[in-house]
């Protein structure tokens, strides 16, 4: 196995184009000055936002101004950070980028407060009286909902102020693992095997059970020695978000999370119910895994091994793209060519490099193409992962193509509907056109893989995350011996089949979502809602898939809920996470047969 190369190494056609967002860090600071001074003109329009329709909309378009110049600054500082988390340079630009995150919002934070003192009948006077102000019209009914968890101006500004250090835990977290944290290499039969986040996962789908078992072993002996140094940080990143919860208003940081979006905590109780009652599949799926596996007991690094008794199949960068491609034609030929002109501008950063921020994601902003951070392992799981963050990526496009920057964004519930779309749809194209027989088993079982660690593992995580809030909430306190018998017991509950023993009790520590509280079931709903779109485009022809480009067109401007309704699905109800759950036992079955 080679060693993880530096980022000078990596050929350039196979990393994103910074440069296309500011062609120098000279660039970026003067960016940086010009927000900084807009900053101070929006303060001076403080007292003075219901004073009539026109000085209304030209705050309005000041902060706009202000924020997608903040955007695009803190999202190339960021994505410097990442490209090698141990640069002091881009740690310094990223810190400067945060100050100026935390400083915008203080400057704006007396917009909504004042907006919340007027009422429904004045504000659609102002839109009368200038017409301008019309496509603010759901952004208003936004602000005027939350007005019970909106403090004072005064408040406001200081919780604004405020934000880097309720944000803290979060970013030494970030530092410790991804800068800080160094695995030793295994040695085994002779040969030397470095250990990083981003490879720990195909490191555990080695055929060599011994050598999983090392690895594993390895891997999670080196976060027990910074055990305590993340159980403060996690327990402080809890502390701040029931914290600020109570500051507006909320009963808990949950109902806190949720509301933010309009997403009432019944859909989180449901889904935790539906997933509960279907624990038997989870549990099928592990016991066709140790029979697959000729196994006498599952143990943890066995989790990750694919039920086929042969290597997994590599599958190189070049192939994924074509693979992806050929996948989402059902979408329509506008989706597939924006995608292939995507792939050929460099929107994604494909390769591990030391340093290298692990894991994946999409970014950019209003103004810029997107950008993927990938750590691509030419494997079937690095295939999907592309076409998942390609997903956020075309959603992107989408929203920015047809909405106004009010409503660029869009919220994480909907957002995971659109990347795993894409997965469902490189499933069906895989298995309805490869001939290759061991492909077509490595990839449904990677299509079960992805049932599992999406829509049962990420809701343990978001069980864990519901507990760990509550005994905050109830003034319980929150060690790392508490977080590992949660974490423990839930794990024995989902994978009861298998053997959980002391280390995976410390799981909980290696997930960086958890500095974002209440995100990850999203990751759940999405897999629900996803395959019921993705079913009904490949059934429904061009009315379903202009249905759902129309849903990628939406951003924010209508909420989550109402946004997939128009699409054809209701998450208000279980009958989604249901469905979802009823395809993940057929293809259980499936897979058995071919046992």
């Amino acid at each position: 196995m080679s060693s993880v190369p530096e980022r000078s190494e990596i050929s350039a056609e196979h990393k994103w184009d910074l440069d296309s967002l500011f062609a120098s860090v000279e660039t970026w600071e003067e960016r940086y000055e010009s927000a900084a001074a807009q900053i101070s003109d929006l303060e001076e329009y403080e007292g003075h936002v219901t004073d009539d329709a026109e000085t209304l909309l030209a705050i309005l378009r000041l902060r706009e101004d202000v924020m997608r110049t903040v955007s695009n600054v803190a999202s190339f500082a960021r994505m410097r950070r990442d490209e090698d988390t141990r640069d002091q340079d881009a740690q310094a630009l990223l810190g400067k980028a945060q100050t100026l995150i935390s400083q915008a919002s203080s400057a704006a934070s007396y917009i909504e407060p004042e907006l919340q003192q007027s009422s429904t009948e004045q504000l659609e006077a102002f839109m009368e009286a200038e017409q301008a102000l019309a496509e603010y019209d759901h952004y208003f009914d936004e602000v005027l909902r939350m007005k019970p968890h909106t403090r004072s101006a005064e408040v406001e500004n200081l919780l604004a102020e405020l934000g880097e250090v309720t944000g803290a835990s979060g970013e030494i977290y970030n530092m410790l693992t991804n800068a800080d944290l160094t695995f030793p290499a295994v040695e085994h039969d002779g040969d030397e095997i470095s250990i990083t986040q981003s490879n720990f996962t195909k490191l555990q789908q080695e055929q060599d059970r011994e050598l999983r078992r090392k690895v594993y072993e390895t891997f999670y002996g080196e976060w027990e020695t910074i055990r305590n140094a993340v159980g403060s940080s996690y327990k402080n990143s809890v502390k701040a978000d029931v914290k600020l919860a109570r500051a507006h208003n909320y009963d808990s940081a949950r109902e806190a999370a949720l509301d933010s979006s309009n997403i009432p905590v019944s859909v989180y109780d449901n889904l935790l119910s539906v997933v509960r009652d279907n624990l038997d599949l989870l549990h099928q799926h592990a016991e066709l895994k140790r029979d697959s596996l000729g196994v006498d007991e599952l143990q943890m690094w066995d989790i990750y091994m694919p039920m086929v008794d042969s290597e997994t199949p590599e599958i190189p960068y070049d192939q994924a793209c074509e693979y992806i491609i050929d996948a989402v034609a059902p979408l329509g030929s506008d989706y597939q060519s924006r995608l292939t002109k995507g792939l050929d501008s460099r929107w994604v950063d494909v390769y591990e490099n030391k340093g290298k921020q692990s894991g994946a994601y999409s970014g950019g902003t209003y103004d810029s193409q997107p950008f993927i951070l990938m750590n691509y392992q030419d494997d079937i799981s690095s295939m999907f992962t592309l076409a998942h963050e390609l997903g956020h990526s075309l959603h992107s496009e989408y929203t920015s193509d047809s909405q106004p920057y009010v409503y660029s964004g869009y919220e994480i519930f909907v957002a995971e509907v659109a990347s795993t779309v894409n997965e469902t749809l490189l499933t069906h194209h895989l298995l309805d056109t490869v001939e290759d027989e061991n492909l077509r088993r490595h990839i449904l079982n990677e299509y079960l893989e992805r049932f599992r660690s999406t829509l049962y593992r990420q809701t343990m995580f978001a069980d864990f995350e519901h507990q760990t809030h509550k005994l905050v909430e109830d003034g319980e306190p929150l060690t790392p011996d508490r977080l590992d018998g949660l974490y423990r017991d839930l794990k024995k509950e989902f994978y009861e089949p298998a053997v959980v023993d002391d280390h995976i009790a410390r799981e909980w520590m290696r997930i960086p979502h958890f500095y974002r509280a209440f995100y990850v079931y999203q990751y759940s709903t999405g897999i629900s809602a996803a395959v019921a779109l993705a079913e009904g485009i490949l059934d429904g022809g061009d009315d379903a898939a202009t249905d759902y480009i129309d849903f990628l067109r939406g951003g924010s401007a209508a909420y989550p809920l109402e946004l997939l309704r128009g699409a054809g699905v209701d998450m208000a109800s279980p009958e989604p996470v249901e469905a979802a759950l009823s395809v993940y036992g057929d293809y259980l079955d499936e897979f058995a047969s071919l046992q």
